[in-house]
């Protein structure tokens, strides 16, 4: 019989919380004995107490994993949902992103794909996506898609592009920046192509772009690996469009009509008065 079974059944879910606090703890043997013990010594008014310990050790270790998370990431600091312009975007698409940072298009290994001029907020929103899955305990990378093409072909050319590869695979969700600045050569594209094809139904991939698919071929140089890349990212993904002005045009248009109105205003010569008036 179970020590679940013995127990009344006001401590059953104290003793299943403890269960998976142990496992959690990797402590299999502490898991099985804690509790048939405790009951045989008479001691089970101790549990709760017990527990309240157990639930801060579980708070502080995910914390510190949290830390890692982020500073492993390389996330820019600051670009959240909370400090996203929100107002700019179409409600659809804001529901969609608080949808994609509960991360459960992680477990099916689901792409993100996020296309939009410069300056439209894509890569912000990554951010941001990025930052919400790290709270939640995620692994995630954040790097601009020159920058890791490049390590890439390093790696290919010292021929330990696998174990580069494996090293990313640690990551569940790799956020590639500005896809549409890569191209320049056919071992980039071979480098890249590799990447989304080792990644491919394992683990997600959240890529933001300036170009959409049909100008792909910009990137991969041939039609038939640029059909088969988008072949890859696109199945199972979600798509996000970023169908607005850009944010620094318009903040640059407001700051220079600011500037204009204030040295209007200071050149305008005043209207003398009398003293009657």
């Amino acid at each position: 019989m179970s020590a679940a079974s013995t127990i009344p059944n006001a401590m059953a879910a104290l003793y299943a919380r403890l269960v998976v606090l142990c496992a959690d703890f990797k402590l299999p043997t502490l898991a099985s004995e804690l509790v048939p013990r405790f009951q045989k010594a008479g001691q089970t008014d101790v549990l709760p107490l017990l527990l309240d310990v157990f639930e801060l050790e579980a708070q502080d270790r995910l914390e510190r994993r949290i830390d890692r998370l982020r500073r492993s990431s390389h996330l820019p600091p600051g670009k959240t949902l909370a400090t996203l312009d929100l107002a700019r975007l179409p409600r659809s698409l804001v529901e969609t992103l608080r949808m994609l940072a509960r991360g459960e298009f992680l477990d099916g290994a689901h792409n993100v794909l996020a296309f939009g001029l410069p300056g439209t907020g894509k890569s912000h929103a990554a951010s941001a996506i990025g930052h919400a899955l790290i709270e939640a305990g995620h692994s995630v990378l954040f790097v601009p898609a020159y920058q890791l093409v490049q390590e890439l072909l390093v790696a290919k050319r010292d021929l330990v592009l696998p174990r580069a590869l494996r090293k990313l695979d640690l990551f569940e969700l790799i956020i590639l920046d500005d896809i549409g600045y890569v191209g320049q050569s056919c071992d980039e594209a071979e480098v890249l192509f590799t990447l989304m094809a080792e990644r491919y139904e394992r683990r997600s991939m959240l890529i933001t772009s300036n170009l959409v698919f049909s100008q792909w071929d910009r990137i991969f140089k041939n039609p038939m690996a640029t059909a088969a890349a988008i072949d890859r990212v696109v199945h199972h993904a979600v798509i996000l469009e970023f169908d607005v002005p850009s944010y620094r045009t318009q903040d640059a248009t407001k700051r220079a009509t600011k500037t204009r109105a204030n040295t209007t205003d200071d050149t305008q010569t005043p209207t003398p008065r009398t003293p009657h008036e």
